[in-house]
């Protein structure tokens, strides 16, 4: 019989419980916990909030904990509007962004998770590094070599400038990403979601002049096409956006220049 061993600090052990005396209306969250100086395992902490002292978002319980329970516990955050994308984690199995996740509409206690996939750097933060070279990589500017038109910008009618629409919002807060099993299993070679949109976002621009060239890389059977359209990603996108759309479009703009 196959016996198999999991590797060290890979099991998540039970962790303290802060409870909120006299709280008039209790709520429990569970938080992932993890810091790779200690060398223990990773943990999940219970944090009992009184709601009645408490705003109404995930990121707001996050920041009351932080403040009167353990000032050790890590996240990152930012504009509380769901703009900068900074508090992107995994929120009762869903990814989604703290600041814009209401507590009332997660049923029972509040589990609370990094982004899965990501390496975590300590608690509720994952490492970028990777997913941010891939950001690099698709050379996010627009690229012409025509002269720049004296004293005046680039400009482009409404029509082309509406085929932006439902790309340029994306905050890169890697939810699409991170929810993808393709990115999950490729991860070295598959762009994901997020960057892929985004790639999708400078091909749409009617003022960029690189669009053979930015073609060119994206050809390929993992940087492109790794994708299985599953949808995970347009199911999370805490801005409504579709990159399995953009993904398509990038195939069939692939397809067509070969006709």
């Amino acid at each position: 019989m196959a016996e198999f061993a999991l590797p060290k600090n890979s099991v998540i052990k039970k962790g303290k419980t802060v409870r909120a005396e006299g709280a008039k209306k209790p709520r429990n969250f569970k938080v992932y916990r993890y810091d790779p100086d200690s060398g223990e395992n990773p943990r999940y902490d219970n944090f009992q909030i009184d709601l009645e002292e408490c705003g109404p978002m995930v990121l707001d319980a996050l920041i009351k904990i932080k403040s009167e329970q353990d000032p050790s516990l890590t996240f990152r955050r930012s504009c509380r509007e769901g703009i900068c994308g900074s508090c992107s984690m995994n929120i009762d199995g869903r990814n989604g962004l703290a600041c814009t996740t209401a507590i009332e509409d997660v049923k029972g206690d509040v589990r609370i998770t990094p982004l899965p996939h990501m390496d975590v750097i300590k608690d509720l933060v994952p490492d970028f590094t990777h997913f941010y070279a891939q950001y690099s990589s698709i050379k996010p500017w627009l690229q012409t070599v025509t002269p720049t038109p004296s004293g005046k910008e680039r400009l482009q009618s409404p029509e082309d400038r509406a085929k932006l629409d439902g790309l340029y919002e994306c905050i890169l807060c890697a939810c699409c990403s991170t929810s993808c099993p393709s990115y999950w299993w490729n991860s070295d070679k598959f762009l994901g979601p997020a960057i892929l949109l985004q790639a999708y976002r400078w091909l749409a621009d009617s003022r960029d002049e690189f669009t053979g060239e930015r073609l060119d890389e994206l050809e390929d059977p993992f940087r492109l096409y790794r994708c299985h359209t599953i949808m995970n990603c347009a199911n999370v996108c805490p801005k409504g956006l579709s990159p399995a759309k953009a993904i398509a479009e990038i195939k069939k703009m692939e397809v067509e220049r070969q006709i």
